[in-house]
């Protein structure tokens, strides 16, 4: 399969092995991990990074290796149901700070004919994105425009 916005083709990635249960080294409660991830949601952390944090430090000196097989529930499902998700889906927020970073940059550098390109395709990206969002993790009426990224983020 070829890549989204060059004639070129991607490598495949490796997928992570099929497991049902937690390892056996890795015995921690699923109530401990849930606080945690609620803690580290408090503390700023999003999604991705809550779950390096977990596999990194652990809850209680025990690395979870994978929240999912660990309580149930994916971090994400973890932070709805305590009331902590964020405002805007992770890959959106993401897209949009690189979009308004480009922005900036043509701004200062408005001759910079490789980054208008690599502009026009991440806000071509953050509009489909919203796009496939729109009306369960965003609002209906929900646009994406420059100055509407700058006040959210």
């Amino acid at each position: 399969m070829a890549r989204m916005h060059t004639r070129r083709r991607g490598s495949s990635g490796s997928d992570k092995p099929v497991a049902d249960d937690p390892p056996e080294w890795s015995d921690v409660d699923s109530d401990a991990v849930e606080n945690r991830i609620v803690e580290l949601a408090e503390q700023g952390h999003s999604p991705s990074e809550i779950g390096l944090k977990l596999r990194d430090e652990g809850v209680q000196g025990t690395p979870v290796p994978n929240v999912q097989l660990a309580t149930g529930k994916k971090v994400t499902e973890v932070l709805e149901g305590h009331d902590a998700s964020a405002d805007l889906p992770e890959d959106l927020r993401n897209l949009m700070e690189r979009a308004v970073g480009l922005r900036e940059h043509m701004a200062a550098n408005p001759n910079d004919a490789q980054n208008k390109r690599a502009l026009q395709n991440t806000e071509a990206k953050v509009r489909r994105l919203a796009d496939y969002y729109r009306g369960d993790a965003l609002d209906a009426d929900f646009q994406y425009t420059y100055e509407h990224a700058q006040e959210l983020l």
